[in-house]
C-alpha cells in the first residue's frame, strides 16, 4: 500500500497523501484521525488497531477502513508487510516502547503520544531505535506548536524582555478533569500508568525547556495526595455516585459532569464520550456510572497520583524556574510569568502582556484562539502539531518537526529527575 515510501527518510514532496494506521482509537488517536480526514490529499488513515469491538467498528466505518485493516491489537501488525506510511501510537502509556521499537524497526514513520514511556529506560530504548533506523518521529509535545507560543518565542528572540532571569508556570488541570482522568482514569495509578508528572505534564516541563533554552543543571520537586483519600469523604458518601445522597452537591459528581455531558456540547461532552465509548444516549452514560470505572466516588477508589505537585529548575547560566500543577482550579489554559532584564512577560494561552520597564508601558498581544479552543484543543497545537508532522513527512521539510526525538528525551529526563527529586527529598543534579 505504501511501497513508493522510501523507509527512515523525509524525501518529499509526495505525489499522493501519506498512510496512516491508527493504534488506540481513544480520544487522542480519534482526534488525529479526525484531523487527517480533514486533509486528505495529504493524509489518509487506512488501517487501525484498538480492543474495544464497538470503539474499533465505530471509527472503521467513519473512517472507511477496510475490515482487514481492522485489527484488534497493534501487535497483529507485526509479522506482516507494513501497511501504512506512519504508525500514529496513541496507545496505553505502558504500551508505548514495545509499539515504538518494534514499528521502527518494520520501516514505520510514528508520530508517538506523549509521555514517550513510562520510565527512562524505555525512553532511551526509543530513541535508540529511532537513531539506528533514521525514523521520523514526533513526539506530540504540542505546545510546542501553538500559535502562542511561536508568538511568545518570537517576542523573546526579539528582546521584549530582555533576558530571561526565571519563569513561574501554572497548569490548572481542572477539578473535573482531574477527577475523570487521574482518580477515575486511566491515569489514577502509577503502577498502572505513569506518575502525574509525567502523564500530564511532561508537556510542560518540555515547554518550559523550550522556552528558557539551554541545559537543566538541578532539579527538587515536592508534592502528595492530599484530598482524594477516604479521609476526605464527605459523611454519607457511598462508593458509587449514583446511588450517593450527596450526587447533588458534591463538586466531585460523576452524575453531575457526566449526564452534563449529554447536554453540552464542548469539553463536558467529550469527557462524557471516553466514559460512555463514545455513545451519548440516557442509558449508556446510567450503565456506566452504575458499573464502569468513572462512576466511582472520588474519594473511595484505589488511586494514588499525586494530586498537587511543584518542580524548582536551575538552568546553566542560571535561570530558574517554577512550575506547579494542581487539580483544585477550574478548567482553564496554563499561566505562566517570565521576569527578564528589561521587563516582564505575563500569558495565558491566548493573551500576552509584555511590561517594559524602561517606558513602563504595557502592550498586549492577543495570539486570536477563544477560551474553548484553549482548554479543549490544547491552544491550536493538535492541528498545529499534526498538521507540521505531515507536511514534513509530505512535503520533504523536516525542519516543521520541534519536538523530535533529541529535544524529547532531554525533558523528559528531566521529568524522571524531578520525581527522583520529590521522592528522595534532594535536589538532583543532571
Amino acid at each position: 500500500m505504501s511501497d513508493t515510501f522510501i523507509t527512515g527518510t523525509i524525501n518529499g514532496p509526495m505525489d499522493r497523501p501519506l498512510t496512516l494506521a491508527i493504534l488506540g482509537a481513544g480520544a487522542r488517536g480519534a482526534t488525529y484521525a479526525d484531523l487527517a480526514a480533514k486533509r486528505p490529499d495529504v493524509a489518509r488513515v487506512v488501517a487501525v488497531a484498538e480492543p474495544r469491538d464497538q470503539v474499533r467498528d465505530t471509527f472503521a466505518a467513519e473512517h472507511r477502513i477496510a475490515p482487514e485493516y481492522r485489527f484488534e491489537h497493534w501487535r497483529d501488525l507485526l509479522g506482516r508487510p507494513r501497511l501504512a506510511d506512519v504508525a500514529v501510537i496513541a496507545l496505553l502509556d505502558a504500551d508505548h516502547v514495545a509499539a515504538a521499537v518494534a514499528l521502527a524497526d518494520l520501516g514505520y514513520q510514528l508520530l508517538l503520544e506523549k509521555p514517550m514511556a513510562t520510565n527512562e529506560a524505555d525512553c532511551e530504548a526509543i530513541a535508540e531505535a529511532v537513531r539506528r533506523n533514521g525514523t521520523a518521529l514526533a513526539i506530540t509535545h504540542v505546545l510546542r506548536y501553538t500559535p502562542y507560543t511561536v508568538k511568545l518565542k518570537q517576542l523573546l528572540a526579539e528582546g521584549a524582555i530582555g533576558d530571561i532571569v526565571s519563569l513561574q508556570h501554572l497548569e490548572p488541570i481542572g477539578h473535573y478533569h482531574y477527577a475523570h482522568s487521574f482518580v477515575r482514569g486511566n491515569w489514577h495509578r502509577e503502577d498502572e500508568s505513569s506518575s502525574l508528572l509525567l502523564a500530564k505534564s511532561c508537556h510542560d516541563i518540555d515547554w518550559i525547556t523550550d522556552v528558557v533554552g539551554g541545559r537543566v543543571a538541578r532539579v527538587s520537586s515536592f508534592g502528595s495526595l492530599t484530598h482524594f483519600r477516604p479521609e476526605a469523604a464527605p459523611d454519607g458518601a457511598t462508593d458509587r455516585c449514583v446511588t450517593c445522597p450527596l450526587q447533588d452537591t458534591c463538586a466531585y459528581s460523576a452524575t453531575t459532569l457526566y449526564r452534563g455531558g449529554l447536554r453540552d456540547d464542548g469539553i463536558k461532552q467529550y469527557f462524557t464520550r471516553i466514559m460512555s465509548a463514545g455513545e451519548l444516549t440516557e442509558r449508556a452514560v446510567t450503565d456506566a456510572l452504575t458499573d464502569g470505572p468513572y462512576g466511582r466516588c472520588v474519594y473511595h477508589g484505589d488511586n494514588d497520583v499525586l494530586d498537587h505537585q511543584v518542580v524548582n529548575l536551575e538552568f546553566d547560566g542560571g535561570v530558574t524556574t517554577s512550575f506547579t500543577l494542581t487539580a483544585f482550579t477550574p478548567l482553564e489554559n496554563r499561566h505562566t510569568k517570565i521576569f527578564g532584564t528589561g521587563g516582564q512577560l505575563t500569558g495565558d494561552g491566548r493573551h500576552i502582556e509584555v511590561f517594559d520597564f524602561r517606558t513602563e508601558s504595557r502592550t498586549v498581544h492577543d495570539t486570536s484562539l477563544d477560551e474553548a479552543s484553549a482548554a479543549g484543543g490544547h491552544a491550536g497545537g493538535d492541528e498545529a502539531m499534526f498538521n507540521a508532522y505531515l507536511d514534513a513527512l509530505h512535503g520533504g521539510r523536516p525542519e516543521l518537526i520541534v519536538s523530535g526525538i533529541d529535544a524529547s528525551l532531554a525533558s523528559h529526563r528531566v521529568v524522571f529527575a524531578a520525581e527522583r527529586a520529590r521522592l528522595a527529598g534532594a535536589v538532583i543534579e543532571l
